[in-house]
């Protein structure tokens, strides 16, 4: 058989050739992977590098772990802070006002605001609010408000290296806060004030603005609540409504009231500038205390807003072309020893602890307190050396007792300070010289009866005597009661009261409105007591409207919110009758000869008017209290440390400012007469439109006048001149005179009855 050539054709599978193939193939793997196991990796290096290099992996892997742990931690934490904040806040109109108290709102006796107390509050809604405002406080405290979630990392950094740089710890100074954090500390995290915790609001409040890296922290979560409660809108809300801007206002609302008369919807870029300014230091920039420093202020923000595009050039220039300028209102800051005066006399629940609004309209009226504060301030600089730290107070007020006007001091501008008007109780020296002679006409004696001006020394019981002397040292002999009084004869009146008696003396003053403890000693009728200005010029009301006590007030009516209704009236007015129609009218002539050719010179007018000098023996005080028919007024001169005064009585300096005072308050009111009874008993002067006519007797057009006129005819209401002495003391040739011991003093007290029945007296 012949033998196949080529290669053989496969028609099946050999096994040994098969076997031997698989075999190699596994063997040379095999090999291969010993080979690559056994392979030893390429060594990099020296063995330290590859330690250190070993040691910082390892260490980075750690780190690593740890923080993405510690991350999420962190933010688990951060979540359930920002959920428990979350569930605990309240619709966002309910935080708009925070206030813990009221506010008192005053309005004047023509219904104009000139004051305020506590913090005032109104609401308003951004949409209500002019889109400039809103623009100057975002651009001033948060410009980034609209992109961040609450926190702005990029601002806090940024604080942080300016506080370091200026030296100062990393929360100290700049905060880096946004709007969001700011509300937060506004909202005090959620906290509420708690009297057993915090002695009161002050305290709470400090608590809540303390910066310190642990409150820093607990802002964050607060902040992502109020941003995940609230929309951006609502967050700008709460804060433009509770930020306090100065001068009591809480909110921009109040703010722009309070300064610009004008709510917020209305006011310009300047004045947007002013009320965003006061935001990093209410009481510091507030315009009422320093309106130049908060118009300097008001251009940095200014600048702010031109940067960030809120405002272009042309704006800018006339805003700061046009700075923002106080309402005459505010720029007057009139009436605030008044208003802490109504604080004080009414109801604590409704002034100073009020929780709720109040509104109160009073008797005062602003043109005349800045008619008393001009003049006061215009002696001061003509008369009164530079420098010189004395003080005087000021109280006007109507016959009524409604006070018109008040200075408490010679600082005007600040609230709460010290009232020399109604705080300050001095000795009154002569100024209380009325109510000795005004005790006596009562008792029956005229304004002609005679006193001796002599040398006098009066013997008490357990104690030296006493030897009262004239300011001059000079001694005038016989005088008529008039002259006593209008010359200020201290041996004369000290004989009247003696006379008299203290007891009726103290009587009559105590009745008027000398509330003070009076003494009971001789001295009583120099004025050793004390007394205020305000008590004594309600006194001197008295006298001027006939005889009838009255309780100085400044309080009309109350009002809670906007209620219709008052919650209550006026408290204070006329009282009970204390001197005779007849005796009042006569002290009033004797009063109105102190002006017209007496100690109180000073003080002449234009019209007629009645007053008394007073300066005490130390010179430590000095007054002068007078009244037209139209108003009264008293004036306080001296030192709050009772430094003695050189050379200032109460004829000097006090009447040239009464007579400064008057004569502001007066202009373009009619001369009008004082209602007095004449000095020679012929009838009386009676007070109307035009110049003063006596009514005599047998006058036509006013019988009562004139059958009151006639009674005093044929009374001899003056008494005839009788001699004055005091008990145990006998002028030459004649008896000791009592009242009460002569026909003349008999007709006088029919004439008291008939002038109390025919005026309407008790």
């Amino acid at each position: 058989m012949k033998r196949p050539t080529g290669t053989p054709k496969r028609t099946g599978r050999s096994p040994v050739a098969d076997k031997r193939s698989f075999a190699d193939a596994n063997t040379a793997k095999t090999k291969a992977k010993i080979h690559r196991k056994r392979k030893p990796a390429p060594k990099r290096g020296n063995v330290v590098v590859r330690g250190v290099a070993g040691t910082v992996t390892l260490i980075w892997r750690i780190i690593w772990g740890s923080l993405w742990r510690l991350a999420m931690v962190f933010a688990l934490i951060l979540g359930a802070a920002t959920a428990y904040y979350f569930v605990g806040l309240p619709e966002a109109q309910a935080l708009f006002d925070g206030r813990a108290r009221g506010s008192v709102t005053m309005m004047d006796r023509e219904g104009r605001v000139f004051a305020w107390r506590g913090e005032t509050f109104g609401m308003v809604s951004s949409d209500k609010i002019a889109p400039v405002l809103k623009e100057a406080v975002i651009a001033t405290e948060d410009r980034r408000f609209y992109g961040h979630m609450g926190i702005s990392p990029r601002g806090i950094a940024s604080a942080v290296s300016i506080n370091m740089a200026a030296g100062r710890g990393p929360l100290e100074g700049h905060g880096g806060s946004t709007i969001t954090q700011q509300v937060a500390k506004l909202l005090c995290l959620g906290d509420s004030f708690d009297p057993i915790r915090w002695k009161n609001e002050a305290e709470f409040e400090a608590d809540c603005r303390e910066t310190s890296l642990w409150r820093k922290v607990k802002e964050v979560p607060f902040s992502f609540a109020l941003e995940a409660k609230y929309s951006k809108d609502d967050i700008l809300n709460i804060y433009m409504n509770r930020s306090y801007l100065g001068a009591g206002a809480r909110g921009f609302e109040a703010a722009s009231q309070r300064y610009f008369n004008k709510p917020a919807s209305e006011v310009n870029a300047a004045e947007a500038a002013m009320l965003a300014g006061l935001l990093r230091a209410p009481s510091y920039y507030a315009p009422t205390a320093n309106l130049q420093r908060s118009q300097d202020r008001a251009n940095v923000i200014l600048g702010l807003m031109a940067e960030q595009n809120y405002l272009d050039q042309t704006e800018l220039a006339e805003a700061r072309a046009n700075p923002a300028r106080l309402s005459q209102a505010a720029a007057a800051r009139a009436g605030g020893y008044f208003a802490d005066w109504v604080m004080e006399t009414g109801p604590g629940f409704l002034t100073t602890e009020t929780t709720e609004d109040v509104t109160i309209k009073t008797t005062f009226d602003q043109r005349i307190q800045r008619a008393a504060e001009r003049a006061l301030q215009r002696v001061f600089d003509e008369k009164v050396d530079e420098g010189s730290k004395a003080q005087a107070a000021v109280v006007v007020m109507s016959a009524d007792g409604a006070v018109r006007a008040m200075v408490g001091g010679r600082d005007n501008t600040a609230q709460g300070t010290f009232n020399r008007a109604t705080q300050a109780k001095r000795q009154t020296g002569s100024s209380f010289k009325p109510f000795v002679f005004g005790a006596a006409l009562e008792a029956g004696y005229s304004p002609s009866d005679i006193v001796q001006d002599a040398p006098l020394t009066i013997h008490i019981r357990g104690s030296s005597p006493w030897s009262p002397q004239n300011y001059t040292r000079r001694y005038s002999g016989p005088v008529t009661l008039t002259t006593a009084l209008k010359n200020s004869l201290n041996t004369a009146t000290i004989r009247l009261q003696e006379t008299v008696g203290r007891d009726q003396v103290r009587r009559v003053a105590h009745d008027f409105g000398i509330v003070s403890n009076l003494t009971t000693s001789p001295s009583l009728g120099l004025g050793a007591s004390e007394a205020t200005l305000l008590e004594l010029t309600g006194a001197y009301a008295g006298i001027r409207n006939g005889g009838t006590s009255v309780a100085p007030y400044g309080l009309i009516e109350l009002r809670l919110g906007s209620d219709d209704q008052p919650l209550m009236g006026q408290a204070g007015g006329f009282g009970e009758r204390v001197l005779s129609q007849r005796a009042a009218g006569q002290l009033i002539y004797m009063m109105s000869q102190v002006i017209d050719s007496g100690t109180g010179g000073r003080a002449k007018l234009d019209r007629p008017a009645a007053g008394k000098t007073g300066t005490t023996s130390s010179y430590r005080d000095a007054w002068f209290v007078g009244f037209t028919e139209q108003y009264v007024t008293g004036v306080w001169m001296g030192y709050d440390d009772n430094t003695p005064l050189k050379g200032v009585t109460g004829g000097g300096l006090p009447a040239e400012i009464w007579q400064a005072v008057m004569s502001e308050i007066h202009e373009g009111l009619p001369v009008l007469p004082l209602s007095t009874v004449s000095p020679d008993g012929s009838g009386i002067v009676m007070s109307g439109e035009g110049m003063p006519r006596v009514v005599t007797s047998g006058s036509a057009d006013d019988p009562l006048a004139a059958a009151l006129a006639g009674a005093m005819s044929n009374g001899g209401g003056q008494g005839g001149g009788r001699v004055i002495t005091a008990p145990g003391e006998t002028p030459q040739g004649q008896a000791p005179q009592t009242p009460g011991n002569t026909n003349s003093a008999d007709s006088d007290d029919a004439l008291s009855r008939a002038l109390n029945g025919i005026l309407g007296g008790t």
